[in-house]
């Protein structure tokens, strides 16, 4: 059982980590500035996430297990409240979002069309 729990958390605390660095290429490589605020706050919340899951599993039942819960709650409540803040305030200082391409001018592919009624002659 032992062996179980040690591995539940370095599965936990190293896919974190993972998490955390491919957020950390993401922010590199995003073209723009909302779509790296993206990258950022969805990566950090989930590295946090499994990081801090797999300090509660190392930590067992008691409380270090509850802070380390309220550090979650704090996370969740925070990191998606400062990404939007900043995203709004960036907004309304007038950095433009990237073109989005109008659904209005995009032409139905053939499966989205009426299907076309068979030939004459046919069937």
């Amino acid at each position: 059982m032992e062996l179980a729990r040690e591995i539940a958390v370095w599965v936990s605390i190293i896919a974190g980590s993972v998490v955390c660095v491919i957020g950390g290429v993401g922010m590199i490589r995003m073209p723009d500035f909302y779509t790296r605020t993206h990258a950022a706050s969805v990566t950090d919340t989930l590295g946090a996430t499994l990081i801090l899951l797999g300090l509660g599993i190392y930590a067992g039942v008691g409380l270090v297990a509850v802070k380390l819960a309220m550090v979650l709650f704090l996370l969740y409540v925070t990191s998606p409240t400062a990404a939007h803040a900043l995203v709004k305030a960036a907004y309304s200082r007038g950095l433009q979002a990237p073109d989005v391409q109008d659904a209005s001018k995009i032409e139905p592919r053939l499966s989205d069309a009426d299907p076309q009624p068979a030939p004459e002659g046919e069937g």
